[in-house]
């Protein structure tokens, strides 16, 4: 139902839905007027037999929220949610149409928490006649063909990083630098729980290394690992598929050697002379800049600057260790954490702006 129409809607809702958690956050412009982690109890989750059957239960917390914050949904001019698992697609902002809540509902690239992203910005936005948008999907490819080519026929790389960080830290950096994001060059490193370096050229994400398979180890993930004994692991009939997968996701990194996945425990453990935390924190170092210095290679050289982003780059132990390494290829930005609500309501402000023309899924995937 439509409210009120002398109120003023000058506000964006940002949604952002984990495995525990949704992330909310209401913007006027660029500025953030509030924000919420709404959290989800183990007991309470259990009740679904699948993540899209919480749609309901997570969409009347975030009704409740803004409702006790004072904030009518009358108010509001779009909601824009996290993108989810769907299929292949160019970067940018997209409308919620109803292919997309179909694909997210189908579950076309697996189960996630961030398809319901999707799915509850348009069931709040239709009850106001308001746009509802997803921004820089997780399933953002803009890889070049080359970069597809795995070695073994049977299998594509792919193109699953950290799309939506990546390109709004780009953005900023750009025009910080007085310039155009579609006109510059940069390798950006994401370095969070996951870690993803993408040469970024002219605006498009054109190489990554997979966060969840490949690439530098990072606080949780395993990274790129020996081929040859990754499947003498898998058949040695010690594990099953799961706890395979458990070892290279979760329980790999500086979680495997060190067991925390908390750069500010390993740097305390370094600085009280602890030898194995400094070795592994070099090694991932050491890993991040051998990605950088690669992937610098997809762009000839041809390099704006190279940008550090993601929790870890709040390290300066961490910084300064890959910059050393990696500061002969360019000039080096830090902008450290991951402001994911942000990068959200700025997709959705720049195309209720008119600055970027909001994409239709159908037109843009196969």
């Amino acid at each position: 139902m439509r409210s009120d129409e002398s109120v003023v809607r000058e506000y964006i809702l940002s949604i952002n839905p984990g495995s525990t958690s949704t992330k909310v956050a209401v913007f006027k412009e660029e500025e953030n007027i509030l924000q919420k982690n709404l959290s989800h109890s183990a007991e309470e989750i259990s009740k679904y037999e699948n993540i899209i059957d919480q749609y309901e239960y997570r969409q009347n917390m975030i009704l409740d929220w803004l409702k006790e914050s004072g904030i009518s949904t009358g108010s509001l001019a779009a909601v824009v949610g996290r993108g989810g698992l769907l299929k292949p697609m160019p970067g940018g902002t997209y409308i919620v149409t109803d292919a997309i809540i179909e694909d997210l509902r189908n579950a076309v690239q697996g189960e996630h928490a961030s398809n319901l992203g999707a799915i509850i910005a348009k069931g709040i936005a239709d009850t106001e006649g308001i746009p509802a948008y997803i921004v820089d999907s997780v399933a953002t490819d803009e890889l070049d063909d080359i970069a597809r080519i795995s070695g073994m026929p049977e299998l594509k790389r792919p193109a699953l990083g950290h799309a939506l960080n990546i390109k709004a830290v780009g953005r900023r950096a750009a025009k910080d630098m007085g310039k155009e994001f579609d006109d510059v060059n940069f390798i950006i490193a994401h370095l969070g729980g996951g870690i993803s370096v993408s040469p970024v050229r002219k605006g498009k994400i054109i190489d990554v290394n997979g966060a969840n398979d490949a690439g530098p180890f990072s606080p949780e993930r395993a990274g790129g690992l020996p081929v040859g004994d990754i499947v003498k692991m898998c058949f040695s009939g010690k594990f099953t598929q799961a706890e395979m997968r458990k070892k290279t996701v979760g329980s790999a990194g500086l979680v495997g050697y060190l067991g925390t996945n908390d750069a500010r425990d390993v740097v305390k453990m370094i600085e009280s002379g602890d030898e194995k935390a400094a070795l592994i924190f070099d090694a991932m170092a050491y890993q991040i800049a051998k990605e950088i210095g690669a992937m610098a290679t997809v762009i000839n050289g041809k390099i704006d600057a190279v940008i550090l982003t993601g929790g870890l780059a709040y390290s300066d132990l961490l910084c300064k260790k890959i910059i050393k390494r990696v500061e002969f290829i360019g000039p080096i930005l830090i902008y450290p954490g991951e402001d994911e609500m942000k990068s959200l309501a700025e997709g959705a402000l720049r195309a209720l702006k008119g600055v970027e023309k909001a994409k239709i899924y159908e037109e843009e995937v196969e």
